[in-house]
């Protein structure tokens, strides 16, 4: 009398591994991409902050930057606005926060200088905005 598994019992647990594994990873994508947009929110809630701080200071906001905490833009904000490197000055933001993903946070600012606009995008590829004064 022969013992062990057939060629059938042994295919129908590989499949069954494989539909787990395959579940566990779509799971795993899905908790990523929700930790990426609460950082992009919590990273635009300090922005506005420091930005707030920066008018309490100026009485405008500083100038427009696209790709705000990339490599050469934006880097810190300073009483001086926006800066590249060498923050300077009293210091509103030390380091800009960067995207956590492939997007940007661009920001532009009205030709008065009194409200801004803050562009971003969520993980799904959703475009949202901030002002001074609401968040969608």
């Amino acid at each position: 009398m022969k013992r062990g598994f057939t060629l059938v019992e042994l295919l129908v647990v590989i499949a069954i591994i494989a539909l787990l594994s395959t579940l566990s990873v779509v799971a795993l994508n899905s908790a990523r991409a929700k930790a990426r947009d609460a950082r992009r929110l919590s990273d635009i809630k300090q922005i506005r902050t420091a930005l707030d701080m920066y008018f309490d200071s100026n009485l405008t906001y500083p100038a427009n930057c696209a790709g705000l905490g990339s490599s050469s833009n934006c880097m810190c904000l300073t009483s001086n606005g926006w800066a590249t490197s060498g923050c300077a000055g009293t210091i509103f933001m030390q380091k800009v926060p960067k995207d956590p993903g492939t997007y940007s946070y661009d920001y532009t600012v009205d030709v008065n200088g009194t409200s801004y606009t803050i562009t971003y995008k969520l993980d799904n590829g959703t475009a949202q905005t901030a002002t001074p004064n609401s968040m969608n």
